[in-house]
């Protein structure tokens, strides 16, 4: 009976130091109730001086979703409350498009003025269908928390071509037949491919819709962002008033160039849009483009804005991480979120946020730092820039992951 007390006690203290502990990049990260944070390919809301984080439920052997999507609620981004799933799969009906079993990764989540509701998107892969149906799921929700109501999941855009496609690049697109470019990655394939053979084959059913971002601009106006064309372009599309449909328009972004894991934000008069290459579980550098609007000329690649000196975490492979989101804290600064994935043990991956400084030239950069989190707040010129946060209720400056 004493082992057994002793074991209890040890196995408590233990998780409460968890919970209060530093952390760091690439540890593992800890809850207030001393639980590891499983929230992975998420992104972060604030409302109402509160931060709002929705990730991957993960499993500890499958990338299957078993659980949902997860949601952490923080006022200072060190320490994080595990909240009720956010958005459940279904476990009643094997026919749903969410049922249990189903993959459903990178939920983001806007608040609607006018509609008064929170929108979560996310991709959605059917269950027992692989990466076939690359499908954009929404739900909604009355309270930043959930739980979300799942409304539908569909492919994007059916029948409709890009905003700018003019006359002569739907001729040249008309006359692309798949029979003619059975031979992938050859550079007659790759322009087809630029030219728009893939988004004809998807035109009548849709376009698919994978890795994927939100953006509400300055006016308001929302943007989903998502690798289409079998990843291989970037597509930006207007939403709907209510944040739950497209109206239609749409661009492409890097065509045939093979880009996934968006992030987009706007800095310095630039939209900035970071995202990686496709190399399945493994990382790769980052890839950075911008424009003067987000609809365009998108310029890029602009090369990796990564910088690091530690060799175990390379800027060539984005710190072992690929990027989730963009964090812009109220008092400006930004951090680049991102996930390090351990496929064979799901759950168990690990986060990186590190903040985007910039060059005299304007250009983005992202440096390597372990970020040890100290576990007292400090103030004044005591603060570090890369983790500098602004504490939404008493205006001091806090130190975050």
């Amino acid at each position: 009976m004493r082992n057994v007390f002793l074991f209890s006690f040890l196995f408590i203290l233990s998780a409460t130091l968890c919970a209060q502990r530093p952390a760091a990049n690439g540890e593992r990260w800890y809850d207030t109730g001393g639980k590891q944070i499983n929230a992975h390919g998420g992104g972060v809301l604030q409302w109402k001086g509160r931060y709002y984080w929705f990730g991957e439920d993960k499993d500890t052997v499958t990338n299957a979703a078993l659980t949902g999507v997860s949601c952490y609620v923080s006022r200072d981004l060190r320490r994080w409350k595990k909240m009720p799933t956010a958005l459940s799969v279904d476990t009643t009906d094997a026919t749903s498009p969410i049922a249990r079993g189903c993959t459903l990764e990178r939920p983001k989540v806007i608040y609607c003025p006018l509609t008064k509701q929170f929108v979560m998107w996310f991709h959605l892969e059917l269950k027992g269908r692989g990466y076939s149906a690359a499908l954009a799921g929404v739900a909604t929700a009355r309270r930043p928390e959930g739980p979300y109501t799942f409304v539908r999941a569909e492919r994007v855009n059916a029948g409709l071509l890009p905003v700018g496609m003019n006359q002569a690049e739907r001729q040249r697109m008309d006359t692309l037949r798949e029979e003619n470019y059975a031979e992938w990655w050859t550079p007659q394939w790759r322009q087809a491919i630029a030219d728009g053979l893939f988004l004809r084959r998807d035109l009548r059913g849709g376009q698919m819709a994978r890795d994927m971002q939100l953006y509400v601009d300055a006016d308001g106006t929302a943007y989903h962002i998502y690798s289409s064309e079998d990843n291989l372009t970037l597509h930006i599309a207007e939403l709907t008033p209510d944040f739950t449909r497209h109206t239609g328009r749409y661009i492409r972004v890097a065509p045939g160039q093979q880009n996934e894991a968006p992030c987009l934000w706007r800095h310095g008069g630039w939209y900035w849009l970071l995202c990686s290459g496709c190399t399945g579980w493994a990382p790769n550098a980052a890839r950075l483009y911008r424009a003067p609007s987000i609809w365009g000329p998108w310029e890029g690649d602009l090369g990796n804005p990564c910088r690091s000196d530690a060799p175990l975490r390379p800027a060539s492979k984005t710190f072992l991480g690929q990027g989730t989101y963009v964090l812009t804290l109220p008092n400006g600064t930004e951090l680049f979120m991102a996930d390090e994935w351990h496929p064979q043990r799901p759950a168990d991956g690990r986060y990186l946020w590190l903040p985007i400084s910039y060059t005299a030239d304007g250009m983005p950069r992202i440096v390597w730092e372990r970020i040890k989190v100290p576990s007292k707040k400090i103030t004044g010129k005591s603060c570090r820039s890369w983790h500098t946060m602004l504490n939404p209720r008493r205006m001091k400056c806090v130190v975050g992951y």
